[in-house]
């Protein structure tokens, strides 16, 4: 139903519109790119090819082609086929979202389609990825879109909330915003620099994956947001990057000692499909399954 099985990556919360002008305010400072019109092909595949560090030698090599031909198709020069643009993006490793600009902008008809989760043509969807968040309890977890927003959540996630400022869970609720706002988690969170760390890491990863300048944006935004003291954090052991975070949250009932893995979905037609993502929390220790176990027999029904 959403394509091949879904395989695991880690990933940190996410983010969202802020409660605080003052944090809110976009702050464009050297970590977000100059936002660039690209207007065709030719621009296109110049961007995401110096995005992912290529010379026209290698990548002609990698998409079986004449360098003097991509060179040409860079310039403006040579109309490339609609073949040798997927061929391109898929050797470019280019999001779905790009690959359709891709080609409006060499003349021909977008190929991948987008529907909202609440789209009726999304309802399978929907209630599949609403299954398995179900399927996962009593641990919380939520789904977001490719700029952190929540989606959908199991009811788990609810009571992890209490406490954040009205104002952060209005309109999308971002889950890097809620995670690391003042008015937010963060002030609960005992490791809250490593954490942060963490996901300025994911991040500036994603960033680099997509060249999403939006995400640059919130990059920006969220590191100017306060860090914990240097003597009142703590920094726990068994963080392995790239498989696994350990997260020491307070909560009214008891501390609880997280982990979070991400899931994303291989290889689907629709471009709001590839862009969802999955974060599911494990209990990092018996106390921890005790307490969420005790929480959800609170919430059920």
């Amino acid at each position: 139903m959403l394509g091949q099985r879904p395989h695991r990556v880690h990933d940190p919360a996410g983010h969202g519109p802020s409660a605080r002008p003052i944090y809110h305010a976009p702050m464009h400072a050297a970590l977000a790119p100059t936002p660039t019109r690209r207007t065709s092909v030719g621009d296109h595949l110049r961007h995401w090819r110096q995005l992912r560090r290529l010379s026209q030698l290698d990548l002609a090599a990698d998409a079986e082609l004449s360098t003097r031909h991509l060179s040409c198709v860079e310039t403006g020069k040579a109309s490339p086929s609609r073949e040798l643009v997927l061929r391109l993006c898929e050797r470019l490793a280019v999001p779905l979202r790009e690959r359709n600009a891709w080609l409006v902008a060499a003349g021909y008809a977008p190929m991948y389609r987008e529907h909202a989760m609440d789209d009726p043509s999304m309802l399978a969807a929907r209630r599949a990825v609403q299954h398995i968040l179900d399927s996962h309890e009593p641990w919380p977890a939520v789904a977001f879109d490719r700029h952190w927003n929540m989606v959908l959540a199991n009811r788990m996630v609810a009571p992890l909330l209490a406490g954040v400022a009205p104002e952060l869970l209005q309109g999308p609720v971002n889950l890097l915003r809620i995670s690391l706002h003042p008015d937010g988690l963060a002030p609960r969170i005992a490791n809250l620099n490593q954490w942060r760390e963490h996901l300025f890491g994911r991040l500036r990863q994603q960033i680099h994956q997509t060249g999403d300048e939006g995400l640059a944006d919130l990059l920006t935004e969220l590191m100017a947001y306060p860090a914990q003291p240097a003597n009142a954090t703590q920094r726990l052991d068994g963080e392995h990057p790239g498989v696994l975070m350990p997260f020491l949250f307070e909560t009214p009932g008891g501390t609880l000692h997280l982990i979070s893995t991400t899931t994303v979905f291989g290889s689907p037609v629709d471009i709001t499909l590839q862009e969802l993502a999955l974060e599911t929390f494990f209990p990092g220790d018996e106390a921890t399954a005790d307490a969420l176990r005790a929480m959800a027999a609170g919430h059920a029904g």
